[in-house]
């Protein structure tokens, strides 16, 4: 731990789990855009790109995390899905270090499309703390997704 971590006060400090090895690190609030590193891996903990959520690191990004996670529930069979992935892609770039962003392919994890009661994909849904935030779904735009996460930021 650095030394401006170690005098940072609590309510400063932010639990990112590591897009990597999805252990839990914290870091000072501040320090977020300052590309932050695993404690454990030492990788970046913001790569601009979706995180690729499965059962075994699903709690820990949207459970244990402090971060918002928004995941796009998608299949590889849906033209819908291919279409938007780029540009889900280019809306981390942009978003993170905000919020996490993550995909889920609901076909390797239908159990955790269930819980989330997925019908129909794409379906973007924001989580923060294990809470449903705000859920959208359809295939968008970049300037779109970068959009409603804002929105859905500002109101939560």
């Amino acid at each position: 731990m650095s030394d401006t971590t170690a005098h940072a006060s609590v309510t400063d400090m932010v639990v990112v789990a590591c897009p990597t090895d999805g252990s839990l690190n914290r870091i000072p609030r501040g320090k977020l855009a300052q590309d932050p590193r695993c404690g454990r891996c030492h990788e970046p903990l913001f790569q601009g790109r979706p995180v690729v959520l499965t059962a075994a690191n699903f709690d820990r990004h949207t459970l244990k995390s402090d971060l918002p996670v928004v995941i796009d529930f998608w299949a590889a069979w849906c033209g819908p899905c291919r279409m938007m992935g780029p540009n889900f892609e280019a809306a981390a770039a942009r978003l993170e270090p905000r919020v996490r962003m993550a995909k889920l392919d609901t076909e390797a994890e239908p159990a955790i499309a269930g819980r989330y009661g997925i019908r129909g994909i794409p379906c973007m849904i924001m989580i923060a703390k294990g809470r449903e935030i705000a859920r959208l779904s359809g295939a968008m735009p970049t300037t779109a997704i970068v959009q409603w996460v804002e929105q859905a930021l500002a109101g939560a």
